[in-house]
């Protein structure tokens, strides 16, 4: 690709501005490290709502999904499009609790929750491992992912490919260290604006090349008779199909988004998410941030990059690797204007840029809050603790550089550990609402889902990139691991009345499983009904499903059912207002009762 001045100015101009932004909030970023990891709890529901959005826009997810569409049609997006109840469980369910909570980080929850030996370990394994490793290797792929789209835009061979990644991935870790949380947050909000724009136009000039909409549906039908296939424009896929059989549909339905633990699709919300939710003003922006970046990540943001990859089998027919025709198209002066192109890289800058930032800050906030100011440096100065923030982040920059130099070596350890979270996603979800839920029921679940699965993997040698065994995988880890941490929950003995009963105060979760405790306390401090948030949780599973179905059959199918969803989804959106709206204020006595 042959850039013009013009170009190189719109991307330094682009550079410039978060450049800016991150000098605009450095003083701010240095007075606390609430400030720097939390921006003070003042974020409005909208800025961190769109900052989770932009987070979950890498810059590789627009190739993933040309590469599952290729090979699957649209029907391959519900290997991640199941994540939406998930997700709905914790805008209704989970995210006040959160935001009640008052902890820095998800990983310091266990220590609210829990009391002793076992909460401390829990706490400090979990801010390790998810912090340095699992975060370094999720870094290391989306740093992968740049490379090849470095290569394959500028021309580039893969050392200088590899010393531009290198200057965006410190650009990015500097005005990460300086401006803390708000740096990352406004800047989402710019990068998550232009990306957005510039997959839209994409789309755009890709379905006008193949002749628009009609005849892309046309001739991507005929390409699927002379394979000999089914539709690649269906948006469920077949019973029998090879790829996603009914065995494995099922448990990425009924089980995967409730029972595996994975980045930004957490049950009951963790990580970034609730990183987001710890720094917005108040419960209510908490929740509906959550259900801002719940809406936008299923149901806005698919269908640009399902039309280009669409659009890009059509006129790439012969293309060997699939999901490069998402940056073939973009470089293909028939189908995109090369007036653009300066902005389009700016744009993948972002999303990669946008991945980062949150990476690099989330990161660093396990380390320092979890394990430097729990175990190592109690009660030194904020100024300490600031300074240390800003020397971790580079310091897991430094990191992720190795990582990306050996990701070939780690790549079945990276799938290995996906698999691993498979079983502990019951006992975060029930954490918040049974009292007799004790450390050692995490601990627990923990090791045996570890246990479980590397042994069905290593031994028995059951393969999860095959469709029924990952199914199988899934199905044996999450009830082996269920029955043994409800064992072990019964036969170790249950948290302190005083943990139980203070957290019971802080949080007030729903009242259900807290009986023995809500009896203790001698009042109930439960807020809304569980049955309730369940119900709105259904209801933003119909919202998100009827207005992704919408638009498609409305781009691809039929208009008047699509129209029809469309409103189903505006109904559904009405009930949730209405029900919110109907709810009581929150409790005012809680803070009056005595602590012990």
């Amino acid at each position: 690709m042959t850039l013009t001045f013009t170009d190189w100015l719109v991307i330094a101009a682009y550079f410039a501005l978060n450049l800016a932004i991150g000098l605009y909030y450095m003083r701010r970023a240095r007075g606390s490290t609430t400030e720097f990891f939390l921006s003070g709890r003042d974020v409005p529901w909208w800025l961190a709502g769109t900052s989770m959005v932009a987070t979950t826009f890498a810059a590789d997810t627009p190739l993933v999904v040309t590469g599952m569409v290729a090979r699957y049609g649209i029907a391959g997006n519900w290997l991640w499009w199941n994540m939406a109840a998930s997700g709905m469980l914790t805008v209704f369910v989970y995210a006040r609790l959160w935001r009640r909570a008052g902890v820095m980080t998800d990983v310091e929850f266990a220590e609210l929750r829990y009391a002793g030996a076992p909460a401390a370990f829990l706490r400090g394994f979990r801010a390790l491992y998810l912090g340095i490793p699992i975060n370094c290797i999720i870094i290391g792929w989306v740093n992968l992912a740049m490379l090849k789209i470095l290569e394959v835009t500028l021309g580039l061979d893969a050392s200088h490919a590899l010393w531009v990644l290198i200057a965006m991935l410190a650009f990015t870790a500097f005005y990460t260290t300086i401006a803390g949380l708000w740096g990352v947050l406004v800047t989402d909000l710019v990068q998550f604006v232009l990306k957005m724009g510039m997959v839209v136009a994409l789309a755009y000039f890709a379905v006008r090349a193949v002749g628009g909409l009609g005849a892309l549906k046309q001739q991507v039908e005929a390409l699927d008779a002379a394979a000999g296939a089914g539709s690649r424009l269906a948006f469920f896929p077949s019973t029998d199909s090879a790829w996603m059989p009914a065995i494995t549909l099922f448990v990425y339905l009924g089980v995967n988004w409730w029972a595996s633990w994975y980045p930004g699709a957490e049950p009951g919300g963790g990580g970034y998410v609730a990183q987001r939710i710890f720094s917005a003003r108040d419960e209510r922006h908490g929740l509906f941030a959550t259900l801002w970046f719940n809406i936008a990540h299923y149901a806005v943001r698919p269908w640009p990059w399902i039309l280009t990859a669409l659009a890009s089998l059509v006129l790439y027919p012969t293309l060997a690797d699939r999901e490069s025709g998402y940056v073939r198209t973009l470089m293909d002066p028939a189908v995109f204007p090369p007036a653009l192109r300066g902005v389009m890289l700016a744009a993948f800058a972002a999303a990669y840029m946008s991945t980062i930032g949150t990476q690099l800050n989330w990161g660093a906030s396990y380390v320092v809050n979890d394990c430097y100011r729990r175990f190592m440096r109690r009660d030194k100065t904020e100024r300490e603790y600031v300074v240390v923030s800003q020397l971790v982040t580079i310091g897991l920059m430094l990191v992720s550089i190795y990582v990306t130099l050996h990701l070939a070596s780690i790549e079945q350890a990276w799938k290995l550990l996906i698999v691993t979270g498979a079983g502990t996603g019951s006992v975060l979800l029930l954490r918040w609402l049974w009292w007799r839920i004790n450390a050692w029921s995490e601990v627990s679940a923990m090791a045996v889902a570890a246990a479980v699965s590397l042994y069905l993997q290593l031994v028995l040698e059951w393969d999860s990139d095959r469709p029924r065994d990952f199914a199988y995988i899934m199905i044996v880890t999450v009830a082996v691991t269920t029955i043994a941490w409800l064992a072990v929950t019964w036969m170790t003995p249950p948290e302190p009345d005083a943990t139980l009963q203070n957290f019971y105060r802080r949080v007030r979760p729903h009242g259900g499983g807290w009986g023995p405790v809500r009896r203790a306390v001698g009042v109930s401090l439960a807020e809304g009904s569980l049955g309730r948030d369940l119900f709105n949780a259904f209801l933003g599973c119909v919202l998100v499903y009827a207005s992704l179905f919408g638009v498609g059959e409305i781009l691809l199918r039929s208009v008047a059912l699509g129209v029809t969803l469309l409103v189903i989804a505006a109904l559904a959106a009405i009930m949730i207002a209405r029900n919110l709206e109907a709810e009581p204020q929150p409790h005012s006595a809680a803070s009056n009762l005595p602590t012990s």
